[in-house]
């Protein structure tokens, strides 16, 4: 089994994170239009995909139906069997990539002992991973923290635990459960799971910019980067690093016109997703978050807040940029 997409010497990847809440598939089809390297679903969990799955319910978060693959589907959870089955089921979906989730923070992930709770358990994180790999076709990747605390930097161990069984690729965000999202990524820690692998591994947390990237693989000594945060507002963010990383230019912010059709594509697919009521709430956040670093972007965010009317929305829009 090889990865969707390869890695040639000086060409790193960068991709775009698994984000609960934002990286859901409108957003990554806008993200590959401006040519990502790959896209990640957003976490899902294994046993509320395969309940949506028996009540013919479908998932927001699934990764297919928009033309967007390559994308990897990220599933979270502390059960093999039922990890095996939502990856089985994903595969036969037609996902190129399974990426299963030991980093996730949260409080409600880590008290069901799954995410970044199944670092404080290797043998369990073990079992895991041997069960997908075996039961799944397609390569499976990794995508986990430094540890749980300062006392327990075990991101080597259980990266060499997962290629012992299979695992094509591991990401590491460089700060342990315990800091959240406070502080500073520790690029310089994931040199130390770099070296204790022979497979890739991708370097993610508080890459924001270009030069972010290039200084987090400098110290990182990875073999891709992965954005979060900078690519929210921004989805063309991720292909601009991309393409000095691997050119050596820089790509220009694209057109506000440009800007405007991609926004405007982006609600329409997310209207489309999941109705219009709750398409337009959920967009607002994408919307604001665009318009926010435009010029004179803040005073329609606070009024498409307001606004409840999607056509009201696309006539605003179009307007500010000029459609």
């Amino acid at each position: 089994m090889t990865l969707p997409v390869a890695i040639e010497k000086d060409k790193p990847l960068v991709c775009l994170a698994p984000m609960a809440g934002v990286t859901d598939a409108p957003l990554r089809r806008q993200v590959m239009k401006y040519g990502a390297s790959m896209v990640f679903s957003e976490m899902i969990a294994s046993r509320s995909l395969l309940q949506d799955k028996c009540e013919s319910r479908p998932s927001h978060s699934v990764a297919h139906g928009h033309g967007e693959i390559p994308c990897a589907v990220q599933l979270a959870g502390c059960d093999p069997s039922i990890m095996a089955e939502a990856a089985k089921n994903q595969e036969a979906s037609g996902a190129p990539l399974i990426d299963l989730n030991f980093g996730c923070p949260v409080k409600k992930v880590v008290g069901g002992m799954a995410g970044s709770a199944l670092m404080r358990d290797l043998t369990a994180a073990r079992t895991i991973i041997e069960s997908v790999v075996n039961t799944v076709n397609v390569p499976v990747s990794i995508k986990m923290r430094l540890g749980w605390d300062d006392t327990s930097r075990n991101a080597p161990e259980l990266a060499r635990i997962a290629e012992g069984c299979g695992v094509q690729m591991i990401t590491v965000h460089g700060r342990t459960r315990a800091q959240l999202y406070n502080g500073r990524a520790d690029w310089d820690a994931v040199r130390v799971v770099k070296e204790s692998v022979t497979i890739p591994v991708l370097v993610n947390g508080d890459i924001l910019t270009t030069d972010d990237a290039v200084t987090a693989l400098e110290r990182s000594g990875a073999d891709g980067v992965m954005i979060g945060r900078g690519a929210q507002g921004h989805p063309w963010r991720v292909s601009q690093i991309k393409h000095y990383l691997h050119h050596g230019t820089h790509l220009p912010t694209p057109h506000m016109t440009d800007i405007g059709k991609g926004l405007l594509e982006q609600y329409g697919d997310m209207l489309e997703l999941y109705g219009d009521y709750m398409g337009n709430q959920i967009a607002r956040k994408h919307i604001g978050w665009t318009l926010a670093t435009l010029e004179d972007g803040e005073e329609l965010r606070g009024c498409i807040n307001q606004m409840t009317d999607i056509c009201e929305v696309r006539d605003s829009l179009q307007k500010f940029f000029l459609l």
